[in-house]
């Protein structure tokens, strides 16, 4: 009877509460994040990680998780890694591999997903489902990429060529299925032509948005997220490496349109770099969090997908968002900040980030909003992205440092 009564006094202060007092209150069930970390982020081919296998920067982000929350290795019930382009299934074997050379036992399982560029955050949103229904306690959600390795052009479907036809005629006769295979450049053209986007915001603001990382980086304010990968040969890679120092609007603006060369808008310029590297979140229920003395970072609210057409693909955050919003009874003006991903700026200008690193995405921007919310002190942030054949993601969380 005292529970019973209790529980309807507990509904009754809720029911008072505005949406985003609700998202702040604390509950023994939530899913807490206990630590998240990421290896620096490179340009591939050329930058510092060019030469790090994928199950090498796995193993040094979920060595680091684990170690930073404090939790005991065997108490890790799953983890699911993200990856977009890694081959077997998304690295499958190299993912279990990377875990046992991180020190986890082998009464942990793995798993690997792919959500194209949310594969990370869909990782997380899984290992948080698992949390929820009572099928774990605890997990990691990860994300690892390296376009050094695996780029998108060692893996093209064959198409028109005799017998070794990958996808049928007739899938290819549905126009929005065939946009599928659109090179994302030229999505990025789609948007910049549909919302009417000029060259020059685009270089604007790709412009700005190098200044603000460049300032971020002397600031450094990205080196509590970072771990440090070592080679092979030793060598310690600790610091992002694809920030085009100097870069101005009149530079960019005499570079050459790529993906549509005649009247395009999109250049090498105000699109990001492709990059290598990895990150990890480890998550938990808060009763066993706060039972094993872990952590506690923030909680996670809510996750959603949603589907575009494949040709503005780069819409997708406009979509997911709202989505997110109704789930969660929220609004814009809950929300303290946006940690969003897009890999062009015209795609950008809608939202705000730009940087691309596949299947780790989704993770790493879940170290970076927890390390700026709390050098700001900001509690509310969401972080969402577009997806590759058309979709968006987003997900919303609850800083508690």
């Amino acid at each position: 009877m005292a529970s019973r009564l209790s529980q309807i006094a507990s509904h009754l202060t809720s029911a008072s509460l505005t949406p985003r007092e609700k998202l702040l209150l604390q509950s023994p069930d939530d899913v807490v994040i206990c630590a998240s970390v990421r290896t620096p982020l490179t340009k591939a081919r050329k930058g510092g990680l060019a030469k790090a296998s994928v199950d090498l920067m796995l193993a040094t982000v979920l060595r680091e998780v684990v170690k930073r929350s404090g939790v005991e290795a065997a108490l890790v019930e799953d983890i699911i890694v993200g990856s977009v382009l890694t081959p077997g299934g998304g690295g499958a074997s190299l993912a279990r591999m990377a875990a046992l050379a991180a020190g986890i036992p082998a009464t942990t399982s793995i798993a690997t997903t792919n959500r194209q560029c949310a594969s990370g955050l869909q990782a997380v949103a899984t290992v948080a489902a698992a949390i929820r229904s009572g099928q774990i306690d605890i997990g990691i959600g990860s994300g690892v990429e390296s376009m050094t390795l695996y780029h998108f052009d060692r893996y093209k479907y064959r198409v028109g060529t005799d017998g070794l036809n990958d996808i049928a005629g007739s899938t290819l006769a549905i126009q929005e299925a065939a946009d599928c295979l659109l090179p994302m450049g030229l999505t990025s053209e789609n948007v910049a032509s549909l919302y009417s986007i000029p060259r020059s915001r685009q270089d604007a603001f790709s412009a700005q948005s190098t200044a603000k990382a460049s300032s971020s980086q002397d600031a450094g304010f990205f080196v509590s997220e970072i771990v440090p990968v070592t080679l092979a040969d030793g060598t310690v890679v600790s610091t992002d490496d694809g920030i085009r120092r100097g870069t101005t609007e009149a530079a960019l603006g005499k570079l050459k349109p790529v993906f549509k060369p005649e009247g395009g808008s999109t250049t090498a310029g105000n699109a990001s770099q492709l990059t290598d590297g990895a990150a990890a979140v480890l998550l938990a229920r808060r009763s066993k969090a706060m039972e094993l003395g872990l952590p506690i970072l923030g909680k996670f609210c809510g996750f959603v997908s949603a589907g575009v057409p494949p040709k503005i693909m780069g819409v997708g955050p406009a979509y997911a968002i709202p989505k997110l919003f109704g789930k969660l009874g929220i609004d814009k003006k809950d929300v303290d900040f946006f940690e969003i991903n897009e890999a062009f700026a015209s795609q950008a200008i809608i939202f705000t980030n730009i940087c691309f690193t596949g299947g780790a995405t989704g993770a790493r921007q879940i170290a970076t909003a927890m390390a700026h919310a709390k050098r700001t002190g900001e509690k509310v942030f969401v972080t969402s992205m577009c997806v590759g054949s058309g979709m968006g993601c987003a997900a919303c969380f609850v800083s508690e440092q």
